[in-house]
């Protein structure tokens, strides 16, 4: 077998698995993230609107360099505090974007939270009500008439572009300290199932119908603020543990940052990567990089996964004298 025969191979099969809903789950619904720690309110509500800031933050990843038709990703997230008489509430935009064949999945969520303050430190509950599309472009399916594994006529291929939507939810809680924080969350509570058609042509006797099921997906997110004495130096470790109830992983990360501008670390992702990343945030904008090599197999046929990072900070004044006395307690 040829190499465009084994790209074909690639190519189809994983977008057909996607769209059926039967891709295993080390693809989960949810796009992987290096920098998971600079988009927490992604995986969960309730970490919006944990300090004085307005936060921005947009990232791409290019997963498995070298492998054709490899999914990529771009995630955008913004989140901020506001008041309401006595009481603060936080609210977050999240969008996500991933291709990965001719399979393709938008994610669209509006947040809001309720905080109280409580053992020293603030707990934050939250709630996402979006949309999660899915489209699978059939009109670009190409089988050869030699290939010995698949028919044009299956019914189970579609051949022309098929599109479908569903209403997406997500609840967290979070708990926020001077020292660390910690949350849990919940994505795709209802566990959407998104139903798309193909219409009948000449080649076939009636519409079929496809579906994607979201998995709902649990997370646990922590990190840490660790001064070193007499030092600009400061350790920033993280984790973030996910399950669907039926696949399990997780990641540590520890970063080194400097004078609260440059950051470098290294991470861990369970059975998958090993990580580097860099930061740096010089008046209020941020830049950052990771770089993933696989552990697995694939390592064999990727130079590796990249991620790009950009951000924008900006302090917002919530006292009511407006002199602007608050401190950020959010960790980055």
């Amino acid at each position: 077998m040829n190499l465009d025969r084994l790209t074909y191979k690639w190519y189809l099969v994983a977008a057909l698995m996607a769209i059926l809903g039967v891709l295993p789950l080390r693809a989960q619904t949810d796009m992987q993230y290096s920098q998971y720690y600079e988009v927490q309110n992604l995986y969960n509500p309730g970490a919006i609107g944990t300090s004085d800031l307005l936060r921005i933050r947009a990232g791409s990843r290019m997963q498995w360099v070298g492998i054709d038709n490899a999914p990529k990703s771009f995630v955008g997230a913004a989140d901020m505090p506001l008041k309401l008489g006595s009481k603060r509430i936080g609210v977050g935009l999240v969008t996500e974007t991933e291709s990965y064949g001719l399979y393709s999945s938008l994610q669209l969520g509006a947040q809001a939270a309720y905080k109280f303050n409580k053992f020293g430190g603030q707990f934050s509950v939250g709630f996402q009500i979006g949309m999660y599309d899915q489209k699978f472009k059939g009109s670009d399916v190409y089988i050869p008439d030699d290939d010995d594994y698949h028919e044009s006529t299956d019914d189970a291929i579609p051949m022309q572009d098929i599109h479908g939507m569903a209403l997406d939810l997500g609840l967290g809680l979070t708990y926020t300290h001077r020292l660390f924080y910690a949350g849990i969350s919940c994505t795709h509570i209802t566990s959407p199932t998104i139903k798309m058609k193909s219409e009948a042509t000449e080649s076939t006797t009636a519409d079929q119908d496809y579906e994607f099921q979201a998995n709902r997906t649990l997370y646990f997110t922590a990190g840490g603020n660790i001064p070193i004495k007499n030092t600009l130096f400061e350790l920033l470790p993280s984790v973030l543990v996910k399950s669907d109830f039926t696949f399990t992983t997780g990641e540590g990360t520890i970063r080194a940052r400097y004078n609260k501008m440059f950051s470098a670390g290294i991470g861990y992702r369970w059975d998958d990567a090993v990580y580097l990343t860099l930061g740096a945030e010089i008046k209020n904008f941020y830049l950052g990089y990771s770089y993933d090599y696989s552990t697995s197999a694939i390592a064999k046929a990727s130079s590796g996964s990249h991620e790009f990072w950009i951000g924008y900070s900006m302090k917002l004044d919530l006292s009511d004298k407006n002199k602007n006395k608050h401190k950020s307690i959010r960790i980055m």
